[in-house]
């Protein structure tokens, strides 16, 4: 398709960029599975499957979005004063192959953003699709059935994440000449998503939990996480994930990337340490389910800030983030709001929490060149980042209820009320996570066993 745009940049890639890039799509992509097990193991046995699935999913149902027009959307040629890239620029990927490859030696001229292939950028920016859609499916689990939530998430997809992310990535003249308007009008600093990824999936699993409704028995019955270990895993695998998330958001193995991994270990420890501090004064023990939740937090709070702060400032943003996530998961039985799995609490305000610190802890000496309310910068950056903040929460609060109460009336989206008692997994997918082998006869675990007629 012919835009008439001189984009996409045709060049030749740097090998040493293309490479930390190519690395960080993958451990992007790895996010998601690692999500499924985060979220799997904080789900009750009986419904396990059905979370992850719901996490795996969001990896099929954004892929083939963003390759028709998803990717299009975010970072086509910006329209509306900043508000929507052109769906037609980029739809299908076919401008972005290139068609100039080369089995023999010397530089070959292919498309390019930054340094690097645009296929790689794409399949970079398509992890943080996933793992965005996967994030809010943990507001409703043991209860929302498996259809519908593919329905939703396709369309919460396409009407808000992309828009979303077209305000904050896309840089004028990265893809296109003209980007977003947050990152180009407002100024807002958003390194790596903590308004598009974090802010945006928060408010959607408020307003999804919301319309879906409470978990039946919740909050009399104890709901507790059914395996720890497989929560630990997926945090370790998350935080391994956010290296590339963070750092390979530079799109070149520089300083820059350098910057960004040193503060995402930084608020991630951190995190942990402040949201355990918490647990042992609140409830006189501190727990493995607290310390997975801490390095989360962390990782949520400088995801936007993982450029702008020092390494100083990092641990501030990881110790604020680990006191008020660790705080802010009791406003759902205060509230009434069962959130499941406290994408509010952690990923919610984990993110404005990363994001308004920008306008506090930010340092000119770091790649953004700007100062802080703490550094003498004043109020200005503060404002900007308040902003974005509110609307960001404000449009995918209201635009998810809406399409949430659009597949409530049509298709519906609840567990009937006995398979929500039985499990999930068992009606939805036909499949228990777990199979305990009964015997007959008295054989004993590893002795003879007669088969039932």
């Amino acid at each position: 398709m012919n835009t008439g745009l001189d984009y996409p940049v045709m060049g030749s890639p740097d090998a040493g960029n293309t490479a930390w890039v190519l690395a960080s799509a993958a451990m992007v992509l790895l996010m998601t599975p690692g999500l499924a097990f985060f979220y799997g193991g904080m789900v009750r046995a009986k419904s396990v499957l059905n979370m992850m699935m719901m996490s795996l999913s969001a990896i099929g149902v954004v892929w083939v979005l963003w390759v028709l027009y998803g990717y299009s959307m975010v970072f086509g040629e910006s329209s509306l004063g900043g508000w929507i890239g052109d769906p037609r620029q980029f739809a299908g990927l076919t401008e972005l192959v290139g068609g100039t490859y080369s089995a023999g030696s010397g530089p070959v001229d292919i498309p390019l953003v930054g340094t690097v292939p645009a296929l790689v950028f794409v399949a970079f920016q398509a992890g943080f699709a996933m793992v965005t859609v996967a994030l809010v499916s943990g507001a409703v689990a043991d209860r929302m059935r498996f259809v519908p939530w593919v329905v939703f998430a396709g369309v919460w997809a396409t009407l808000v994440y992309f828009p979303v992310a077209h305000w904050v990535f896309a840089l004028d003249g990265l893809t296109a000449r003209t980007g977003g308007w947050i990152a180009n009008e407002l100024r807002a600093i958003d390194f790596a998503g903590g308004t598009a990824v974090e802010i945006n999936a928060g408010a959607a699993g408020l307003a999804l939990a919301l319309v879906v409704g409470k978990r039946r028995g919740w909050p009399r019955e104890a709901m507790r996480p059914h395996n720890l270990p497989a929560v630990m895993v997926g945090a370790g695998l998350l935080w391994f994930g956010w290296f590339g998330f963070n750092a390979g958001s530079s799109l070149a193995a520089d300083g820059v990337a350098a910057v960004a991994l040193i503060n995402t270990m930084g608020a991630g420890a951190v995190s942990m340490v402040a949201w355990l501090v918490v647990e042992k004064i609140r409830d006189g023990k501190a727990t493995s389910f607290g310390a997975a939740s801490g390095v989360v937090a962390g990782l949520v709070a400088i995801t936007p800030s993982c450029t702008a702060v020092t390494p100083i400032g990092a641990l501030g943003v990881g110790a604020a983030a680990g006191v008020a996530c660790a705080l802010a998961i009791g406003l759902k039985y205060r509230f009434g709001y069962d959130d499941s799995l406290d994408v509010v609490g952690v990923h919610l305000v984990g993110g404005v929490v990363g994001t308004l610190m920008i306008g506090l802890l930010a340092s000119s000496s770091m790649p953004p060149g700007v100062d802080g309310l703490l550094y003498g910068g004043g109020l200005a950056q503060l404002g900007r980042q308040a902003v974005a903040v509110v609307v960001v929460l404000t449009y995918s609060f209201v635009v998810t209820a809406a399409i949430a109460a659009a597949v409530k009336l049509t298709i519906g989206v609840r567990a009937d009320p006995q398979h929500e008692v039985d499990g999930i997994d068992e009606h939805e997918h036909a499949e228990s996570a777990y199979e305990f082998a009964s015997t007959h006869g008295g054989g004993g675990l590893f002795g003879k066993t007669t088969p039932p007629a």
